[in-house]
């Protein structure tokens, strides 16, 4: 694939990669990213990378626009001629689906959905060809995620489902954007699965809610004490359905600092990924395929 670059201004840079998400966009976005973060070349400003595009912002001068789009064609070319391996981390993500507090939510808020007559769980289900929530549900638990991207509020990951394109669960935004979403619900807009790391408005579909804090300032718990922000552009996410009893007890330590959750070390192959996804994802780590 060929990065299309545009100049916004004199001192932005956009760069788009592909006009749809895929995984080898992404993987492309994030290696030319990190290569740039590394050589620290003069002049570039900000990097912000994104799901399938990345913008910069430099100091024309110090590095002319002219200077800086040379190098980046250059550095493309050696990124896409590298094999595209990964060093980086499987977190198991504990979601307890159909709560009642993003069903509650999802109530107040049902003029601004597609189907005011279900709930968002339900909706999605019917949409995707599922005959129940449970099947929908096994679906969306059944198969790992990749963090695209992290931002939009803070700590917020893009989650993009590891299958083959024709089997991705894939749901409108709400029809308007809510006012409220709980803190850590697990959403879906597109072909992205998200988790709001703070309470706030929100236009995804929701589905349950994770006890598990992803954003702290305080890094109060073992698992944030390197960051505030849990998840990095990168990593692999696999989601664990719990219980209400099982959500309780992880609230319980979450207060007593206490809670830990489970990561693993991976070195993802995206050609292997690529030649046969299912087999791939069963051959992960995590407590689902530790048998």
């Amino acid at each position: 694939m060929s990065i299309r670059y545009t100049f916004g201004g004199d001192e932005f840079l956009f760069a788009e990669i592909s006009e749809s998400m895929s995984l080898p966009a992404c993987f492309t976005g994030m290696a030319i990213t990190e290569q740039l973060r590394q050589q620290r070349w003069p002049g570039i400003l900000e990097i912000c990378p994104a799901n399938a595009s990345f913008q910069l912002r430099f100091d024309p001068d110090i590095l002319p626009a002219e200077q800086l789009l040379q190098g980046l064609r250059q550095l493309e070319q050696s990124v896409q001629d590298s094999p595209p391996v990964l060093d980086t981390r499987l977190l198991e993500i504990p979601v307890w689906y159909n709560d009642p507090w993003t069903r509650e939510v999802g109530a107040r808020f049902r003029q601004r959905h597609q189907d005011p007559q279900s709930t968002d769980l339900e909706y999605a289900a019917r949409i995707n060809g599922f005959d129940s929530v449970d099947a929908f549900i096994a679906a969306h638990s059944g198969s790992p995620w990749f963090v695209s991207m992290v931002g939009f509020v803070a700590g917020l990951p893009f989650l993009y489902q590891m299958v083959e394109r024709d089997q991705q669960l894939q749901v409108p935004k709400y029809l308007s954007p809510r006012t409220a979403t709980p803190r850590q619900t697990i959403g879906h807009g597109g072909c992205f699965a998200c988790i709001y790391s703070v309470e706030g408005a929100g236009g995804y579909q929701m589905f349950g809610i994770t006890p598990a804090p992803i954003y702290d300032p305080q890094q109060s718990l073992p698992y944030l004490a390197d960051s505030m922000v849990l998840f990095r552009p990168g990593d692999i996410v696999r989601f664990k359905p719990i219980t209400q009893q099982q959500y309780a007890a992880a609230i319980q330590a979450v207060s007593a600092g206490s809670f830990q959750l489970d990561i693993f070390p991976v070195r993802f192959d995206l050609a292997d990924f690529l030649a046969n996804p299912q087999a791939y994802a069963q051959s992960l780590p995590g407590s689902r395929h530790a048998h």
